[in-house]
């Protein structure tokens, strides 16, 4: 199971594979629209070595129509590959941009302080908008350079071999400009997300920032941000400028030197006029796909960066079980169960092992950073097992798929976070086929429905991410009625009474109980003693590791004795 790929991968590889068979049917378009690309070259040989040789209108007439057909078949079939490029990028868009928000989402999970670095959405925009631009029809045009190049030696080979070392001098300043562009434009996109974080970081916080007065440093750090940032997009502009004119003057100087050649050898009558002129079009026809990709070079940099980042994010992501378990009402189970934070691979929470079975109430209590709120998020499945097992009914979690894995885990956390939407999609979860009964009746085990219906929209009152409209105690009883939709089998509930009055306290022990008496698992990490009064059992952390666990007044005694028997002495 450990080796199969998560349905997400699955996704990004069969993408990747439509996108190489679409590719086949791109280059037969490409072939076709380069064939046609000879009617240039070739209506020059006819006007000038027999249209101008037998001065024939009637001639000249009928290679103009032809001409002319030929040049309405290329537009027709160069606007088909530009049109279709655009719909596969969207296409792509379409079938990856759930993953990619999928990925944004959870890449702090997955990856921790690394994620900062990581912006899966604008990766896939950045891929969009390269895929629907110019690069692919350069890129697809490049592999015509040998046969362009072919047809000047047959023109000529001192033409061929003129227009080969041309060709030679440009892919040896395009192979310059990757070797010395690449650092700075990885150092580039890194300040464009460190600018992002800095915008992203003062929203979360304006009310903070006014408070306190942090405007002005705060505004002094961006524009230390802003410096170095518009310093590497200067580098960055600069070099691609300074390569992409250095090409572009030399593909004149080479178009010129062809001419010349041909003068010096129509001179010496080895060529006629119009191969002369056919043979400098023709050159620079085989050129123009290399000036296309290095106008085009930053566009697939940053698209190959962030389709490597993208990769980088679902590589992180574990593979799921395909097969999905009964809900588990029976028991949870811990043994020698180990985890860290997100990016952590040394075990910070270890040596937990503990049965706890349907109905049953866990406090977990310790000391500030003792590990409490990291096993919360490893029994919930949140962080990875770093060692040992969390079982619900004898199956890890890892059987369930995510979307199972909600119908029967209800998660408070410390930091209370609810989302753009009414109330009631706030507190089912979202759920698309949600009943109103299952939303009033959490609410009411949370103690705020009484608060709700005073709203005048109600439950379809609608409230923004941060909970302007709401005070912090308001925001953490909806997040309590969150958890308690539909009773899952495990409820856990991080701090759940640091925002709430002793009315919110008397909720929320009514709610526990409740949940408890439905059959439901209830673990609750606290510092203040309100908050266990209704569970039963305790599991005291320190360092990482417990140090007594068992009923509630046994482990009580052990922790509060020796604490008191200290403050004595």
């Amino acid at each position: 199971m450990s080796n199969r790929h998560s349905p997400e991968q699955s996704l990004f590889a069969q993408v990747l594979s439509s996108l190489k068979s679409s590719a086949a049917y791109l280059g037969l378009l490409s072939f076709f629209i380069n064939l046609l690309m000879l009617t240039g070259p070739l209506f020059m040989i006819q006007v000038y070595d027999r249209v101008l040789a037998s001065s024939s209108i009637p001639t000249l007439m009928v290679i103009g129509g032809f001409a002319l057909c030929m040049y309405v078949f290329f537009g027709i079939l160069e606007g088909m590959r530009s049109r279709i490029l655009a719909r596969i990028g969207l296409w792509m868009d379409a079938k990856l941009s759930g993953l990619s928000f999928e990925a944004s989402t959870k890449a702090p999970i997955l990856l921790g302080s690394k994620s900062e670095k990581l912006r899966p959405v604008q990766d896939m925009d950045t891929i969009r908008q390269f895929v629907c631009g110019a690069g692919p029809s350069a890129i697809m045009d490049m592999p015509w350079l040998p046969f362009y190049l072919g047809i000047v030696f047959l023109f000529h080979p001192i033409f061929g071999y003129v227009a080969l070392g041309g060709i030679l001098v440009i892919c040896l300043l395009i192979a310059t400009n990757e070797y010395f562009s690449k650092k700075p434009s990885t150092e580039f996109a890194q300040e464009n997300i460190q600018r992002t974080i800095a915008v992203e970081s003062a929203r979360r916080n304006a009310e903070v920032i006014q408070a306190m007065g942090m405007m002005p440093i705060l505004q002094w750090r961006w524009d230390q941000k802003n410096e170095g940032y518009l310093d590497k997009q200067l580098v960055t502009s600069d070099r691609s400028a300074f390569y992409s004119t250095t090409i572009k003057t030399f593909r004149f100087i080479l178009q010129s030197l062809i001419l010349a050649t041909g003068a010096w050898l129509a001179i010496n009558q080895e060529v006629s006029p119009g191969i002369m002129i056919a043979a400098s079009i023709m050159s620079s026809r085989a050129l123009a796909p290399i000036e296309q990709a290095v106008s085009q070079w930053r566009a697939f940099l940053s698209a190959r960066q962030s389709l490597k980042r993208l990769k980088e994010v679902l590589d992180a992501k574990p593979s799921k079980g395909i097969l999905d378990l009964p809900l588990p009402c029976k028991s949870l189970t811990l043994t020698n169960f180990a985890c860290a934070p997100a990016g952590v691979r040394q075990p910070f929470v270890q040596n937990v092992s503990l049965e706890i079975m349907s109905g049953d109430g866990l406090g977990i209590i310790g000391p500030s950073g003792s590990g409490k709120s990291t096993l919360a998020r490893g029994l919930t499945g949140i962080l990875p097992s770093l060692k040992g097992s969390v079982r619900f009914d004898g199956a890890e979690i890892s059987q369930w798929s995510e979307d199972r894995i909600g119908d029967f885990i209800g998660y408070l956390p410390q930091d209370v976070q609810l989302f753009d939407g009414t109330i009631a999609e706030n507190i089912s979860r979202f759920s698309v086929d949600a009943e109103s009964e299952d939303i009033i009746k959490a609410a009411q085990m949370a103690g705020v429905h009484d608060l709700i219906v005073t709203f005048s929209e109600g439950y379809n009152t609608v409230i923004s991410a941060t909970g302007l409209s709401l005070s912090g105690g308001q925001r953490q009883r909806l997040a309590l009625a969150r958890a308690l939709y539909k009773e899952p089998f495990l409820v856990v509930l991080d701090e759940p009474n640091s925002n709430l009055d002793s009315e919110g306290d008397l909720a929320l022990t009514k709610a526990i109980k409740a949940i408890r008496a439905a059959g439901s698992i209830v673990i609750v990490i606290a510092h203040r003693p309100s908050a266990i009064s209704a569970v039963d059992h305790l599991l005291c952390m320190k360092d990482g590791v417990p140090t007594a666990m068992g009923p509630k007044n046994e482990v009580m005694k052990q922790v509060v004795a020796p604490v008191s028997a200290k403050e004595t002495a």
